[in-house]
């Protein structure tokens, strides 16, 4: 065991007092960048901390940098805090790693077809660029910008590239923001295009993105989805709305393995030896559970709708996954690769 002197001792009590300083800071720092607040378990959630060693760091930052400000969290009585200050202009950083991570983003969503998000994304990283060379003149770190830019890339992959009508997701964040009525035309397959009335929920983002909401006017619907490019003229109408309470957005989403919504049910895979380190890789679902045979293969269980969806993925895992649980969803992929080999098998249509 290494002798532990005096100078060992101040070293350590000195790491102490600087992780103590970082996370002051870090808390200072979600707390003015976040615009309702944090409740104190949320702190301490957070930062894996107790209750009250939050409360200790808040005071901190109290202190350091306040004073914070008490709000009510939208009536469930709990306090929220949060801070408005300019004490941490000159504290803040922004690391070469995290600004390429930005430019790298925005490459991935221009590919897919995302060229609005691509180009906000863009502007963030070159406004962050921007302040940080103001207030750090450093060489080394635009170097060390470039020589990640030029050493990673995002990966060539198929993916859909949909086109979507210039302006059209700052139109629908403002009829989400403002609970308007939002009415728009809409190309369906088969059916040409028809002008549609929505009252707009959310957006959810995927391979593709969709607007999230039911058509407006009685009866009460339940939301559905809407391909946004295959949405176009949109205009905001004057009528508002009450979004449905009880209506969660992240609860929609993980209903689903993919986008389309389909009464969940539990899905049990199991994946052969060889697979099970790769499928252990991955996170089929938010809900799932994961667990190691004796044999080496491993089942993962979780519960979404989506049988096409699903199939599609697994035929990715060839003969390395067999679908242990629902019968319907095992009998489903079975007919889809029953067709696919009879369209490219011998006499199979072209």
């Amino acid at each position: 065991m290494a002798a532990v002197g005096p100078h060992s001792k101040g070293k350590k009590n000195s790491d102490m007092r600087y992780e103590r300083i970082t996370d002051i800071v870090d808390l200072a720092v979600r707390l003015q960048a976040s615009y309702t607040g944090l409740t104190m378990d949320q702190i301490a959630d957070e930062f894996r901390i107790s209750r009250r060693t939050a409360e200790r760091r808040r005071a901190a930052v109290d202190q350091a940098f306040g004073p914070l400000e008490k709000r009510e969290c939208f009536g469930d009585r709990r306090l929220r805090w949060r801070l408005r200050s300019t004490k941490l202009a000159g504290l803040l950083g922004v690391a070469p790693q995290t600004l390429a991570e930005l430019e790298l983003s925005a490459e991935t969503l221009a590919r897919a077809g995302a060229a609005e998000r691509a180009a906000r994304v863009r502007e963030c990283a070159q406004k962050m660029r921007a302040l940080q060379r103001h207030r750090h003149c450093s060489p080394d770190r635009d170097c060390d910008l470039e020589l990640i830019l030029g050493t990673e890339r995002p990966a060539m992959q198929p993916v859909p590239a949909p086109r979507l009508e210039p302006g059209l997701l700052d139109h629908l964040r403002e009829a989400v923001r403002r609970g308007r009525v939002v009415d728009f035309a809409y190309r369906s397959p088969g059916k040409g295009e028809t002008r549609r009335s929505v009252r707009p929920y959310g957006i959810v983002h995927g391979a593709r993105s969709y607007l999230v909401g039911p058509p407006a006017g009685p009866p009460a619907r339940d939301p559905r989805l809407w391909r946004l490019d295959r949405l176009g003229d949109p205009v905001l109408t004057d009528e508002g709305f009450e979004a449905d309470p009880d209506f969660d957005l992240h609860r929609y989403a993980e209903r689903s393995f993919g986008i389309f919504q389909q009464e969940p049910f539990e899905v049990v895979l199991r994946f052969a030896p060889e697979a099970a380190a790769e499928a252990a890789t991955w996170r089929f679902h938010p809900t799932e559970t994961l667990t190691r045979n004796d044999d080496g293969s491993l089942t993962v269980r979780f519960t979404a709708g989506g049988e096409t969806e699903i199939c599609r993925h697994l035929f990715t895992w060839g003969e390395s996954v067999t679908v242990e649980r629902p019968t319907r969803l095992r009998r489903r992929l079975a007919e889809m690769c029953s067709r696919l080999a009879a369209r490219h098998g011998p006499g199979g249509s072209a």
